[in-house]
């Protein structure tokens, strides 16, 4: 297995499919009020606090723009139709997390999303016992691309950020990983890997299944 203490996880677009469900919900919106080009404008949002997916949305809209009223109303939406572990989990979570425990390696997460959003959540897929520590939107201030999330899950879990992986799907998330010194794996979720991303990453793969193999790969060998 690769030299490492830890892995630090996003959870939207990571751990669940949730990006996709989340955008599913706006665009019911975009239908029902006429929003132009709102999934241009969803994806500058991914990866980010809700703070953060606010000022986006002002910023793409106008200042007059209900956002806090669209919010809620896709907020209802997606629990409606996702709570109670309706969420679809992506492939190889839990055979990548039963992997990280059976080696001793630190897990942690590092979501944007608020704090009942990402508990709840991860009880309800009844893997909130894997991790280590769990960091959310709330615990931070500065929004990922700010390393803050991911240096702050690092200290948490008492591994330094050059022995941690992170893995991420948004570029938001690999940015982040990157500034803050940890080793970021991009699985792509919603967009491609462009050559910022590419860049960036230690290695983009499709799917956490080949995150198993590439950890598990001995460093030594040629």
């Amino acid at each position: 297995m690769k030299d490492f203490d830890a892995v630090v996880f996003d959870m939207d677009g990571v751990i669940f499919d949730s990006e996709r469900a989340t955008m599913k919900c706006w665009l019911t919106l975009a239908d029902k009020y006429g929003l132009k080009d709102l999934e241009t404008t969803y994806f500058k949002c991914t990866g980010v606090t809700n703070k953060r997916t606010r000022e986006i949305m002002l910023e793409a809209y106008g200042q007059d723009f209900p956002y806090d009223e669209y919010a809620k109303e896709a907020s209802k939406m997606y629990h409606d139709k996702y709570d109670g572990g309706r969420l679809p989990m992506k492939k190889g979570v839990v055979e990548l997390l039963d992997c990280l425990r059976k080696e001793g390696k630190k897990i942690a997460l590092a979501s944007s999303s608020r704090k009942t959003t990402v508990e709840n959540q991860l009880r309800d897929a009844k893997i909130l016992e894997y991790f280590d520590a769990v960091i959310n939107g709330d615990m931070v201030t500065k929004s990922k691309p700010d390393p803050e999330i991911f240096l702050l899950a690092c200290t948490k879990i008492g591994v330094a950020p050059e022995k941690a992986y992170a893995i991420e799907d948004s570029y938001n998330g690999i940015r982040s990983a990157y500034r803050g010194n940890l080793r970021p794996i991009m699985v792509p979720d919603l967009l491609p890997a462009d050559d910022e991303m590419k860049e960036l990453s230690e290695i983009v793969l499709p799917d956490l299944i080949e995150v198993i193999a590439y950890l598990g790969e001995d460093r030594r060998q040629p």
